[in-house]
């Protein structure tokens, strides 16, 4: 199917510009969501009609973006969550859980507009880019980690995923000596 974008869609083409896409997303998402209309002669007058104020309501909608886009610039988001000794998450964290650390902070992005491939599984900094318009994205970093000042740990660089860094303990350094003390005196629960 042939249809007209009313807006810049990523991978497809700019605005204005007919494209034949494939009948179920044109039917499914570009249609409904008024992304694009059918390539026909009606349409395109229409479009050539309201084509000032679709780039007006476009450029609106980019310079919000690039606002919010520079309120996001540097930020670092914390998740808490349980994880193994090794950094291995119970769980994970998907693109829900990222929005709603950054609501916490204030901003409105919806989870569509998170670029996460897969979800994040191991405790640690991760760099998610955020498309908040079809021309405007940004790279925020989310802090994955077990508590609030492993958090803030990990944000010094330091690496929580061996012993040494989670309770402070060489594990090579350990004898059975710091487990047992072989001079200790038995006590005796019969007396």
């Amino acid at each position: 199917m042939e249809v007209i974008l009313l807006e810049r869609i990523a991978k497809l083409g700019q605005m204005g510009e007919t494209v034949k896409v494939r009948d179920g997303f044109a039917r499914n998402y570009l249609l409904p969501l008024g992304k694009a209309l059918r390539a026909n002669a009606a349409n395109k007058a229409r479009f050539d009609a309201e084509r000032a104020t679709l780039e007006a309501r476009n450029l609106e909608r980019k310079s919000e973006a690039q606002t919010v886009a520079d309120k996001l610039d540097g930020k670092s988001f914390i998740i808490v969550r349980s994880a193994g000794e090794t950094g291995q998450l119970y769980g994970s964290v998907a693109a829900r859980d990222i929005v709603e650390a950054i609501a916490a902070e204030g901003f409105a992005i919806n989870r569509n507009q998170v670029d996460l491939n897969h979800p994040i599984k191991a405790i640690g900094l991760h760099k998610v880019t955020l498309h908040l318009h079809a021309e405007v994205e940004i790279a925020v970093d989310v802090n994955v980690a077990r508590s609030a000042e492993e958090a803030e740990r990990q944000a010094k660089g330091e690496s929580l995923t061996s012993a040494d860094a989670i309770y402070g303990v060489d594990e090579d350094a350990l004898k059975p000596e710091d487990f047992f003390n072989p001079e200790a005196e038995f006590e005796s629960e019969e007396e």
